[in-house]
């Protein structure tokens, strides 16, 4: 249970609040220590502002699969064809579930990031790509990470071994025994007028800002970047994945496993620590440069960012509407998260 008695820490607020101010963004903040708030502030936005929150939605379906493996539904080393034939063609036949957690499965888009996009909003089409596409390295070789088809790729998997559909099954596994009741995969259309419009500074920004916002976008079930959700309830998923609630030990703790030392990913091009559906403190920025080798938590298009650290009982999440080309997005999480870290003992 978290206590939502916030003891305040006036000068964490005012030194989070420059930050934020420096970026331009509207943006909330959520941030719990052993339970208890430590911190739950949102700036040019109302508390219950929705933001779509990019790649940081990709532990959700992560841990659906993670969730089926502990009760035998499906094998983390099983060929995904043993659960979605089709998937074998393009001699893709020998990568596993696992190799997809850990975004080794030797392809980072199925037509094209660009291509992706286009599609994403549309399952049949998306499903229909990935079975077609030839991967370019062998299964486990290299990190290279997927944007988009991440999802769609784990979802069909998930849609096949239980016959429901991913936005149902995480309803009914994650989100509703959880209470999380702004949390969507897939915005209703009741709520659009709660949604947070993206903002791009440069063209390229500017582009994904335009994409996104459309609503067919914000309703469309997209696992790998289209949860739309507020930082509290960001903030409450990661403290239950702390305390046991709901998803259960293992699959947390198989999720929080280190897939290997740090990489530079071939499709980020960036050093990062990949465990199996989380990203991995330890290597700076976003999740900052003081954090520790344990804290696990994604990164969403260096936009959003959500983490927990076990050893200092820390819950972050923080959630912006400033879409910036470059690394010196992710500079901004990283000195947000290491002015949390700097706070307490």
């Amino acid at each position: 249970m978290i206590d939502w008695t916030e003891p305040g820490d006036p000068a964490l607020e005012r030194s989070v609040a420059e930050l934020v101010r420096a970026r331009g963004a509207r943006a909330s903040l959520c941030v719990l220590r052993d339970g208890r708030v430590l911190l739950d502030r949102s700036f040019g936005v109302p508390a219950d502002a929705l933001f779509w929150i990019f790649s940081a939605s990709k532990p959700f379906v992560a841990l659906l699969v993670h969730q089926l493996a502990v009760r035998g539904a499906l094998s983390l080393d099983a060929p995904v064809a043993e659960y979605w034939p089709e998937f074998a063609r393009g001699g893709k036949g020998a990568i596993t579930v696992r190799h997809v957690l850990r975004h080794r499965s030797g392809f980072a888009s199925a037509r094209g990031f660009a291509g992706d996009a286009l599609t994403m909003t549309d399952w049949a089409r998306t499903v229909r790509a990935i079975e077609r596409v030839t991967p370019r390295w062998a299964p486990g070789e290299v990190a290279a990470y997927q944007p988009i088809v991440y999802g769609h790729l784990l979802g069909e998997v998930v849609r096949r071994v239980t016959g429901e559909d991913v936005d149902v099954l995480l309803r009914k596994e994650f989100l509703g025994p959880l209470g999380l009741a702004d949390t969507h995969l897939g915005l209703p259309d009741e709520l659009w007028p709660r949604h947070v419009p993206l903002r791009g500074r440069d063209a390229g920004a500017r582009l994904t800002a335009r994409m996104v916002n459309r609503r067919a976008v914000r309703r469309a079930v997209i696992p790998a970047a289209g949860v739309s959700t507020t930082a509290r309830d960001l903030a409450t998923f990661y403290q239950a994945l702390l305390d046991g609630d709901v998803v259960d030990a293992v699959a947390v703790r198989e999720a929080r496993r280190p897939s290997g030392d740090a990489v530079v990913d071939r499709t980020i091009r960036t050093r990062i620590r990949w465990a199996q559906g989380f990203q991995l403190g330890g290597v700076g920025r976003p999740m900052g440069t003081l954090s520790g080798r344990e804290t696990f938590g994604h990164n969403g298009s260096n936009c959003c960012v959500a983490w927990a650290d076990p050893a200092r009982g820390l819950v972050f999440a923080y959630l912006t509407d400033r879409v910036v080309s470059g690394h010196s997005a992710a500079a901004h999480l990283g000195a947000v998260a290491d002015a949390v870290l700097t706070a307490g003992p």
